[in-house]
């Protein structure tokens, strides 16, 4: 049995790895193709492009790992079927319980290092990742002059180039205004040709003019006067040499990202959590104490009433008066005065819980934040094996190994698995559902497939057999027909 189980093990374990890289590419891929304008342009180093790669698969390792679990047991089972190898294990008393068990083993420990990986890793790389794309963000491009449009790209000068050669090399027809004194378009410098260098440290450009003039406009000495002198100064060659900003990658501090729910483990969790849970029940307090409940009663109706002035927090006291009765007892200017006092407080009074509502909405979605990434660090550790019943079964009952249809069986199902858990958790964070139930809710419905799916390949189930299937309604159709029949001869 121990070689039958290291014989299982082993048959599995290429397969896994495999199709583990194959999904880290292919969900890398995507989501190098949604940040691709960030990243290209920017002249970034290898070793940058390299970091952001590792943080990157770091992070989508999660969701790979499911994906990997589901095709590799399809591909691990299949092949065993299609070679008729389940079948001689089966003949030789070998339930496929106890042929999934080494596997099952492998996908607990698997589900553990996952859970640990997705608590302990992933808010380490997200932090970096966030802090380094938030970096790149910031990071200007390399100055691109295109021919006929003016480049505002170095600070204090706008450039236009009538023509460049091929390589950029040569600028020719060139235009700058200068506005380093930030006076507007007082200076300007044509040229006939020059070069544009930046040094290779990044921080400085040098741009080497031939043949030109510079026109500048003077400031007059009586600000009565209505003209301006200007000054034209020739030259043969001339060099402007400026300070370059923006053009370095400066590391944002990944303490700035620290209290975002990606970047925290669940312990951390738990105290954000309570933490914003006080904060959010604190607010509803007070917002509803800042409301005006007693204003509109002025102490001759508490005199009418024959009751004292509340002088309790009006949230934690029953006070109740008759306004109507009291009313009536009251003179023309005290009904109106208290009735005006009314309606101002009510308007305000909506205009303040309109405001607060927006509030407290805001801070609920974001404690919801919380408790769907605390839930998600289970429900992707859990997916690894619920996958797992879910392929293995369905690699024994189609008999087909390979990369073809347990592939397209695989994305189909994983994509329907993703759908459901995206919906389940736009749910919980705008509160249509609990947070819990709106997690889980993809592993409700995949658990039981997967254990439907066990119990069908176990005891050899024609699951995916049309005829079988036929057969069932003909015979729902005939005893039907019969009845029908004998409804009528009697």
């Amino acid at each position: 049995m121990k070689r039958l189980h290291l014989y299982i093990i082993k048959s599995f374990i290429g397969p896994f790895f495999v199709t583990l890289l194959i999904s880290l590419f292919v969900l890398l891929m995507q989501f190098l193709w949604v940040y691709l304008d960030e990243l290209v342009g920017k002249g970034l180093e290898f070793s940058v492009i390299l970091e952001f790669i590792v943080y990157t698969m770091a992070m989508l390792m999660t969701n790979a790992l499911p994906l990997a679990m589901l095709l590799a047991s399809i591909m691990t089972f299949g092949d065993l079927g299609e070679n008729n190898e389940l079948l001689a294990m089966k003949a030789a008393g070998i339930s496929l319980y106890r042929i999934m068990k080494p596997v099952i083993v492998l996908s607990i420990l698997l589900s553990i290092g996952s859970f640990y990986f997705y608590n302990q890793v992933i808010p380490v790389s997200y932090k970096k990742l966030i802090a380094l794309m938030s970096s790149i963000r910031q990071l200007r491009p390399e100055i691109i002059v295109k021919e006929g449009v003016f480049s505002n790209e170095i600070d204090n000068y706008s450039i236009k180039v009538g023509r460049k050669t091929p390589n950029g090399d040569m600028l020719y027809d060139i235009m700058i205004y200068d506005h380093t004194e930030d006076k507007g378009n007082v200076t300007v410098t044509v040229a006939d040709s020059g070069t544009m260098k930046i040094t290779k440290d990044k921080k400085y450009m040098v741009l080497n003019l031939y043949s030109g003039q510079s026109h500048s406009e003077m400031q007059p000495s009586d600000r009565r006067q209505s003209t301006y002198p200007a000054r034209t100064d020739k030259f043969t060659k001339q060099s402007i040499f400026t300070v370059l900003q923006g053009m370095e990658l400066e590391r944002k501090d990944e303490s700035f990202f620290k209290n975002q729910n990606r970047a925290l483990n669940n312990d951390q969790i738990v105290y954000f959590v309570d933490s914003i849970g006080k904060q959010l029940e604190k607010r509803r307090i007070d917002m509803a104490i800042s409301l005006n409940y007693i204003s509109p009663l002025t102490t001759e109706i508490y005199k009418l009433a024959r009751k004292e002035p509340p002088t309790l927090n009006p949230i934690k006291m029953v006070h109740y008066i008759n306004i109507d009765s009291v009313l009536t007892k009251c003179s023309g200017a005290v009904r109106s005065g208290t009735i005006n006092t009314a309606l101002n407080n009510a308007r305000n009074n909506i205009r303040a819980i309109s405001q607060s509502e927006e509030m407290l909405t805001s801070t609920r979605r974001n404690l919801n934040r919380f408790g769907i990434e605390w839930h998600k660090k289970y429900t992707f550790a859990f997916a690894c094996l619920v996958f797992l019943f879910i392929g293995a079964p369905l690699g024994a009952i189609i008999r087909k190994g390979g990369l073809g249809m347990p592939l397209v069986i695989s994305v189909v199902l994983f994509i329907f698995y993703w759908i459901i858990t995206t919906t389940g958790e736009k749910f919980s964070r705008e509160s249509v559902t609990s947070v819990w139930y709106g997690v889980w809710f993809a592993t409700f419905v995949f658990l039981p497939a997967g254990v439907f799916l066990t119990y069908k390949a176990a005891n050899d189930s024609v699951v995916f057999n049309i005829s079988a299937y036929g057969e069932f309604f003909r015979r729902i159709f005939k005893f039907s027909r019969k009845k029908d029949n004998e409804l009528k001869e009697n």
